[in-house]
């Protein structure tokens, strides 16, 4: 039976994209179910905002990645993190939930820690991957960890962190076979026809990198496969003039797009298979059983500082990190081009046995996954919370 309680709650949250603004989202409607009064501040976007959040900055200006992209930003981002510090101990919140977003959240969580702030950092960094020295610091700067992913779980054990596996949402949500046919019908897309997604990812940098690429992708595959249907679902208006550019520029002919503003997982679930920039879409693309190749660019002084980091992982792909295998093809940096990538997929596209076991791979993923993700990270926080305060069971 759920705690509940009649006290007010206050949280302050801080999500860096659009994937922990979902994040953010779903733990907020649930924490609603236990508590009667809750009123939350920080950074967030649209759906933690349609859950009663305030936030006190854009959520974009936290969206950049890569090593050039942050430092060109960095000014901006150190600006706000201190402003953010200052406002945040004088809301004094009963608890600070950092989502995803571990360069801004973390150094954050380690002053409001001092400060006497519970904190709660929900997604691990990719330590197993690379920057375990990061550990030191993530136990001093939280109070718990809350995981997605359960090798993550013995990890933060091993070094005496408080840590929760809870499961990912989008496995809750998410399923083969899901809207996929209804929306085909909703473009107009004819029976029989091959359907590929694009997703060259969510923020501007990244598009900007990836969008030539996969019109030129594109462009060889029309020419093997000819009655094929391309879906690019972007987030932004700025996103999608960036594409459109890079279509411009191809001239003609040109294939079929259908570029959308939004509906990136109908997109996915419409698709035959799809090309996807390494982030979470590979994560929703196999949890709805749509075979991929997984990609991805970036600057060459971005891509010089990645390729002198350590790490002991093989692949970038969640699908594979999962899988702990090379499930999908992942065809990345200086051998990301049209050629290597129209190839790859025409050949995933011909061998269907192969479709089939990847998609048996697939529905382990998202058995392993499904964990009623939401409930379990409110569980989890609960016991941090001021028990004589909230009368909490």
């Amino acid at each position: 039976m759920p705690v509940t309680s009649t006290k007010k709650l206050k949280l302050a949250m801080v999500a860096g994209e659009e994937s922990g603004d979902i994040l953010g989202s779903d733990f907020l409607r649930e924490i609603k179910t236990r508590f009667a009064d809750v009123e939350a501040i920080g950074i967030g976007g649209s759906r933690m905002i349609q859950q009663g959040f305030k936030t006190l900055y854009n959520m974009e200006k936290l969206s950049v990645r890569g090593y050039v992209e942050v430092f060109r930003h960095l000014p901006e981002l150190i600006a706000i993190r201190r402003e953010l510090k200052n406002k945040i101990v004088e809301y004094a919140p009963d608890l600070f939930i950092g989502i995803d977003a571990p360069d801004f959240n973390l150094d954050l969580e380690y002053f409001l820690k001092r400060k006497n702030i519970k904190t709660v950092q929900y997604v691990s960094p990719s330590v197993w991957a690379w920057r375990q020295s990061r550990l030191s610091k993530i136990k001093k700067s939280v109070d718990k960890m809350l995981t997605l992913f359960p090798f993550e779980k013995e990890l933060y054990e091993s070094r005496g962190i408080p840590v929760a596996f809870v499961g990912h949402p989008l496995a809750d949500t998410l399923w083969p076979g899901s809207m996929g046919d209804q929306f085909r019908k909703d473009l107009g897309v004819t029976p029989g026809t091959m359907v590929i997604s694009l997703l060259p990812g969510s923020r501007r940098s990244e598009v900007g990198q990836m969008a030539s690429l996969m019109v030129e992708t594109a462009r060889e595959v029309n020419n093997r496969i000819p009655e094929v249907v391309f879906l690019v679902p972007l987030i932004s208006n700025k996103t999608i003039a960036i594409f459109r550019n890079a279509l411009r520029l191809a001239g003609q002919p040109s294939p079929t797009f259908k570029i959308m503003y939004g509906h990136s997982t109908q997109a996915i679930a419409a698709s035959d298979a799809a090309v996807i920039a390494s982030g979470t879409a590979t994560l929703e693309a196999a949890l709805l059983g749509v075979p991929m190749i997984i990609t991805y660019k970036m600057p060459k002084l971005s891509e010089w500082i990645m390729k002198i980091k350590k790490t002991d992982l093989p692949w970038v792909g969640l699908p594979n990190i999962l899988s702990d295998s090379f499930v999908v093809p992942e065809i990345l940096l200086k051998d990301a081009n049209p050629r290597n990538l129209s190839q790859a997929l025409c050949n995933l596209l011909a061998d269907e046995l192969l479709q089939q076991r990847i998609k048996v791979k697939f529905a382990n993923m998202r058995q392993l996954l499904k964990k009623d993700a939401s409930r379990k990270a409110v569980d989890a926080v609960l016991p941090i919370l001021k028990q004589e305060k909230f009368n909490l069971i």
